[in-house]
């Protein structure tokens, strides 16, 4: 979902940092072999999320929605040395992909993949967390944020992805549109709830930053 004229978006890309070799490697095998590639954060927003984790050099990330690794590794990179990485995914034939691209990272060891619904395995993680990424099933949005806003160390940060949802957030709702219908009770969620505070940002699909009070 591009909201800036192309011309516009093409000078905000090339103005921004490289795509790293590796995640140019992942891109393109995930292209050649697994199905739904467009999933992928993609380069310019991958730049953001390792900016944004640059920024808050949290020692604990947990992520919501693997695919395969592109954004988990954007992540990494601003992971503190002794840090870990938690994310997880439904998707039992995409974890040897996943970890093909983490082994040949600097940050494979620091990455522990978890396999299964994050509805239960988030309240078995007997961890807190400083920096959170959501983009797994948006049916799911409210129920992720009321899960892990306690394991949310303060002023930790939770990272939203898809919360422009395409732009029907903004066009008459469809009844029968469960998705759109709670992404914009996640967003009012997000807005409304004072735990924490929040801006959203029209990059690319919508992303979101919230930070616990």
């Amino acid at each position: 979902m591009y909201f800036l004229p192309e011309d516009l978006d093409d000078y905000v890309v090339a103005h921004s940092e490289n795509e790293p070799e590796l995640l140019q490697q992942l891109t393109r095998e995930t292209y050649q072999k697994i199905l739904q590639p467009i999933m992928l954060s993609g380069p310019y927003q991958g730049r953001v999320l390792s900016m944004i984790s640059k920024l808050v050099r949290p020692k604990t990330i947990l992520e919501l929605g693997t695919f395969t690794g592109y954004a988990t590794l954007c992540l990494a990179e601003g992971v503190k040395k002794d840090g870990e990485v938690h994310t997880i995914d439904v998707n039992e034939e995409l974890v040897d992909f996943q970890r093909k691209y983490f082994d040949k990272s600097e940050y494979g060891h620091q990455i522990v993949q978890h396999l299964g619904s994050a509805i239960d395995i988030i309240p078995e993680l007997d961890k807190t967390f400083d920096l959170v990424f959501i983009d797994a099933d948006k049916p799911n949005y409210v129920n992720y944020f009321h899960l892990i806003i306690d394991k949310l160390n303060p002023g930790g940060i939770i990272i939203s992805d898809n919360v422009l949802w395409h732009g029907k957030v903004v066009e008459p709702l469809d009844p029968k549109d469960h998705s759109t219908k709670i992404v914009l009770e996640y967003n009012t969620l997000l807005k409304e709830d004072p735990r924490v505070e929040t801006v959203l940002l029209p990059i690319r699909d919508g992303l979101t930053i919230s930070r616990k009070k």
